[in-house]
């Protein structure tokens, strides 16, 4: 039996791993990383470089798998992304085949926590249910949770949910009725822009807990421009951008 250990490293910082991400990791034999072929690849490097950072030298190795092009030209998204997702899962599978001996242990990183938008339990669910193999999860630190931290405040208020959502669902459908207090991710698009401002406050955040955190916050209307010439910059800079916010819409009296 081959075991595969996803941990979640939040942004990448050594500092934010909890103890038992640490031991994952000093466990793991072979680490496989999907490559995207873009300016993305970078956080190939930053895996690296955090497993070289806690664990330090070992016998412990790294292998890139290809990422499958996902298509993005068609308007059938969830076809698009189930699709995706069983590409991935053959060509991580086969490339752990290859390169993992039975009773060794694989290891992925994930962004975050592996449990908020990430496709990597996905990806291996089908390995998982036919038993080929053995899946650990190890928690991680979520771009949610230092996005509360930077802007010193809680993500929920008293008697209110909270919904997390992406761009795409904020785009098409706005904020939900009744609930007022909505975190957005994997939002490439800036769909903020499309939410009518009025009482709405937005606590904005990009590479969270790294060392070139930016954090905007203010009502709506007032920062959305600041925001956007902030993200417009940092990815620039370097290619890409990882950023998340909340909105906080007004709750009105009753």
């Amino acid at each position: 039996m081959r075991t595969v250990k996803v941990i979640g490293v939040g942004m990448g910082n050594p500092r934010h791993l909890t103890q038992q991400a640490v031991d994952a990791l000093r466990s793991v034999d072979v680490f496989f990383v999907l490559e995207k072929g873009s300016a993305a690849d970078e956080l190939v490097e930053l895996r690296r470089d955090l497993c070289s950072a806690v664990i330090g030298t070992g016998d412990y190795r790294f292998v890139t798998v290809p990422d499958p092009p996902r298509d993005r030209s068609t308007t059938a998204y969830a076809q698009a992304v189930q699709d995706w997702t069983a590409a991935r899962s053959h060509v991580l599978l086969d490339t752990m085949e290859a390169h993992l001996e039975p009773g060794q242990t694989a290891g992925i990183l994930a962004w975050g926590d592996p449990a908020f938008y990430d496709s990597t339990l996905r990806v291996l669910d089908t390995a998982r249910t036919t038993g080929h193999l053995e899946i650990e999860v190890v928690p991680g630190i979520s771009s949610i949770q230092m996005l509360a931290a930077a802007h010193r405040i809680s993500l929920t208020r008293v008697g209110r949910p909270l919904q997390v959502t992406t761009g795409r669902r904020l785009a098409e459908e706005g904020i939900p009725s009744g609930c007022h207090d909505v975190v957005v991710m994997l939002d490439g698009h800036c769909s903020f822009q499309h939410v009518d401002p009025d009482g709405v406050h937005i606590y904005w955040g990009a590479d969270l807990g790294g060392p070139d955190q930016a954090i905007v916050s203010g009502e709506l209307g007032e920062v959305a421009d600041a925001i956007l010439a902030r993200r417009a910059e940092i990815r620039s800079r370097r290619g890409w951008v990882m950023d998340t916010y909340l909105l906080r819409q007004d709750i009105p009296h009753r």
